[in-house]
């Protein structure tokens, strides 16, 4: 049975979102027709649209009979993990070809990458990229030509773009495809220690570069379990991907016939009409996610993006929903930088399947919800494998046959089964690493902020300690140089929020800060930027709200001000709160540092995005949507 406060936070946000849901659905309904929209394409349009199609793809796309799947990619070649979809698009035509169906490449995305962006005033960008690769993914389909999609995309602002752009298109069947993880480079303790070596000049840039490029070294995604990976996690708990996809390599024998596999099974779903986005992401699939999170220690960052991505689905999701789950989902997961493992390591000792056959078993997961394969997430709990045709005693007519089989149909997935998994890696229910989630609302006089505690020693969970204030993290860097840091103190981070400079990442501090843990000070940070997969040992109170350029409390915060920040009763208050009250916040000047790198082309941005807690996102068409189909009529009836 489903755990009742699982089933209480689910409830209430079916409650909560009553409106905004049925005004999506509303929408959705509006849009689907009867017969592929391209039959009231005129003659014209259908000719651009397949001018450079074959002969027999022109056919099929004028009969409008067959479907028509769009591929929506963020390929390029700078970033490992995106690499591998070059071929993508052929194999995925191929698959329709043999099925009776057609395939166009859509259009494709912007795909930035993080790690080659991080400390850089490009990453000012990286956060807002969510927003313009959604829109990339409707101006994809807008052409309304196809009746279902695939999308290709995985790392850290991708996969949440294309989501909430394909959400748009919530009537038509879609499917996520991954081409997974690099093959395990140098460990990731070893990764680390050499990063905080060079912080505290043990190590020169000539061996901080030969370690980088040992770790970071081929295609594929990145080992360690940051935003990415957590995304693919994500798909999958959310139904969107098939079981045991995410962590195969780009060159295992599994990839291209999971490829094709999932191509069939999209063409399956767009032929027997079912199993739209709009069906498969609901209020329970949102939840399914927050949970898959929680277990496994993931992404600080989709405190930001699960929440933007279920409002596109109409859904309103809170931290405090994420919090009060935290509180009863134990952690099952060690992996990197929660633990020593990479995803590679987490997939062979059983991976998501493990994971959610442990919370299915302990009702601690919704399993009664529709995914891409169907309508029981049980069947979720599987590893693929290639179906081995037995050759001994077969006719040479058979095994013709056999060797004939469409690769697609090659792949069977097959139950795991595991009494005692590796304990360094996995857990059970009954055992967990953690008996919470790992993932803390933290409220106070301050305003309200995340942490992830998953990498968090207990004895680090709470310090009280005076401030230390910087605008940027070349000024933490710089007091460190100086050696000014030799203490215990919180360091506060202002004006890193959404509207500041677009909420980059603020990794560039974080091996100093380990180092001087290391060495018995007590340190923690305070932001309103955001630290996301990458957050490890050190306290982090991130995405804090109301950020400092709103006059947020964060702006009024002054060297040596005391601050306590406990994670165990959720609290992060300045100790004398009368200092709130008597004190102006410090406003940063001005944005004129933001004349560079394309950071111009990105203002409208900054000043149309809202809070982190809403989703840091510029679309705000909640409110729209419920005006328009505020009236019972229109909401039934569409």
């Amino acid at each position: 049975m489903l755990n009742p406060q699982i089933e209480q936070v689910t409830q209430r946000i079916v409650e909560r979102s009553k409106a905004t849901r049925q005004a999506y659905l509303a929408k959705i309904k509006r849009q689907k027709r009867s017969a592929p929209y391209r039959t009231q394409l005129s003659c014209g349009n259908l000719a651009h649209a397949f001018a450079v199609c074959s002969q027999s793809d022109k056919t099929l796309l004028g009969q409008t009979a067959k479907p028509n799947v769009a591929v929506v990619s963020a390929y390029n070649e700078m970033l490992s993990a995106h690499q591998p979809y070059l071929d993508y698009p052929e194999v995925i035509r191929n698959v329709a070809h043999k099925l009776g169906a057609t395939s166009q490449f859509a259009g494709g995305v912007p795909a930035m990458c993080d790690g080659v962006t991080q400390g850089q005033p490009g990453m000012e960008l990286s956060l807002f990229s969510r927003d313009n690769i959604a829109m990339s993914a409707a101006i994809a389909l807008s052409h309304q030509m196809f009746d279902g999609a695939a999308y290709l995309g995985i790392c850290d602002k991708i996969v949440p773009g294309l989501l909430i752009g394909a959400l748009s298109f919530g009537h038509l069947p879609g499917i996520f495809i991954p081409a997974g993880p690099m093959a395990t480079g140098i460990s990731n303790k070893e990764k680390a220690k050499v990063r905080q070596d060079f912080a505290q000049g043990k190590a020169d840039q000539k061996t901080l570069l030969e370690t980088e490029s040992s770790s970071y070294h081929s295609a594929g995604t990145c080992t360690f379990y940051g935003t990415a990976n957590s995304n693919q996690m994500l798909m999958e708990f959310m139904g969107l991907q098939l079981p045991g996809s995410s962590f195969e390599h780009p060159n295992s024998e599994l990839r291209k016939p999971l490829t094709e596999a999932a191509t069939k099974v999209l063409i399956d779903n767009i032929q027997n009409k079912q199993r739209s986005l709009a069906e498969i992401v609901g209020e329970k699939s949102i939840v399914n996610g927050v949970i898959g999170l929680l277990a496994t220690g993931g992404s600080t960052n989709h405190t930001i993006h699960l929440i933007a991505i279920a409002r596109a689905a109409g859904i309103i999701l809170t931290w405090q929903d994420m919090s009060d789950l935290s509180r009863i989902i134990p952690l099952l997961a060690r992996v990197y930088p929660n633990g020593t493992a990479d995803v590679n390591q987490f997939h062979e000792a059983g991976g998501i399947a493990f994971v959610m056959q442990q919370l299915l078993n302990a009702g601690l997961l919704h399993q009664e919800v529709t995914t891409v394969i169907g309508n029981d997430l049980a069947s979720y709990c599987t590893k693929p494998i290639i179906r081995q045709t037995p050759i001994i005693g077969m006719t040479n007519a058979n095994i013709k046959e056999a060797t004939q089989l469409e690769k697609s149909e090659r792949i069977k997935w097959q139950s795991i089964n595991i009494d005692t998994p590796d304990s360094s890696i996995l857990a059970k229910t009954d055992k967990p690493f953690a008996i919470t989630g790992g993932l803390t609302l933290l409220k106070g006089n301050l305003g309200k902020a995340v942490i992830k505690t998953s990498a968090v020693a207990t004895e680090h969970q709470t310090i009280t300690a005076p401030a230390k204030v910087f605008t940027t993290q070349e000024a933490l860097l710089d007091a460190f140089k100086r050696k000014e840091l030799q203490q215990d103190f919180i360091a506060v981070v202002t004006f890193q929020g959404p509207k500041s400079n677009g909420m980059p990442e603020l990794h560039k501090f974080t091996p100093i800060l380990g180092s001087l843990q290391d060495q018995g000070f007590k340190v923690a940070i305070v932001t309103d930027g955001r630290m996301s997969g990458a957050s490890g040992k050190v306290p982090a109170a991130i995405h804090l709200t109301p950020e400092a350029i709103d006059g947020g409390p964060i702006a009024k915060i002054r060297d040596g001000d005391l601050i306590a920040l406990d994670c165990q009763k959720g609290r992060l208050e300045l100790i004398d709160s009368a200092l709130l009250s008597n004190r102006e916040a410090i406003l940063k000047k001005s944005t004129s540092d933001q004349f560079s790198i394309g950071r111009e082309l990105f203002s409208i941005f900054r000043h149309k995005v809202n809070s982190a807690d809403l989703g840091a996102s510029i679309f705000d068409y909640q409110d729209e949507l419920t005006a328009i189909y505020s009236h019972k009529e229109d909401v039934v009836n569409g």
